[in-house]
């Protein structure tokens, strides 16, 4: 079955933009999991643009599903994955300006990087998942390098869907068999929302978790956090 994990970076984006504590990002993580959210996703950048660290030492002890932290693997972001604990770290290859991830890892011309970060989270009993695009080839790289899961970098699927979903989603599901051949397990995220997602689930469903959270703030504007949230449990709960 198919996980929701709701990212929050956008309330923390909100907040910061006016200072003081409104909305409330520790009551925000623990509403998404009273409505429903299976996992809390926290992307952490060097600026503090949007989630703090302070954010993630203060949320990690008040909920009960999963967090996950995403990043890139600078020395700080080991620091407070290692200092945190969570339940999966998600390691992504964002520059230090990068607005959104806006690609995966390449995983055969960093292995021997990926490899030792991998084996340390692991070592601290963290899970841990490689954000790759769609090819197969960074599947079986990410095996490679000792990690547990893969997350596909689905901009590609969100954008061609709506023009020729089938020729969207092929490259996806290749990738998806790729690296459960190899053993790993399945993330998937990044502009999947209400319209999409279901489709995807339905081709891949040995998806493990999803990860959103633009998607889902913005219909929250119009349907409410609780309801937007069912909604897209809704899509994921179709087997």
């Amino acid at each position: 079955m198919t996980r929701l994990s709701v990212n929050i970076n956008k309330i923390a984006t909100l907040r910061n933009s006016r200072g003081g504590n409104m909305p409330d990002v520790e009551k925000a993580a623990v509403d998404c999991e009273k409505f429903g959210a299976e996992g809390i996703t926290v992307h952490p950048r060097p600026d503090e643009r949007h989630i703090r660290y302070s954010d993630v030492r203060a949320i990690k002890p008040i909920i009960s599903t999963e967090l996950n932290i995403e990043g890139n693997p600078i020395p700080s972001f080991v620091d407070l994955v290692l200092e945190t604990r969570p339940a999966q770290v998600t390691l992504v290859p964002d520059a230090a300006d990068a607005i959104t991830s806006n690609a995966g890892w390449d995983t055969l011309g960093n292995k021997g990087f990926l490899t030792e970060i991998c084996s340390e989270f692991k070592r601290h009993g963290i899970r841990t998942s490689i954000f790759i695009d769609p090819v197969p080839a960074m599947a079986e790289g990410a095996a490679a390098c000792g990690c547990d899961r893969v997350e596909l970098y689905t901009e590609g699927y969100a954008s061609n869907y709506a023009a020729d979903r089938e020729k969207a989603i092929a490259p996806y599901i290749q990738t998806a068999e790729m690296a459960r051949n190899c053993g790993l397990g399945l993330n998937a995220g990044h502009d999947l929302n209400l319209e999409n997602l279901e489709y995807y689930i339905r081709r891949i469903p040995w998806t493990d978790e999803v990860s959103i959270g633009h998607a889902i703030i913005c219909d929250a504007l119009y349907m409410g956090l609780e309801k937007t949230i069912q909604a897209y449990l809704s899509k994921i709960r179709i087997f």
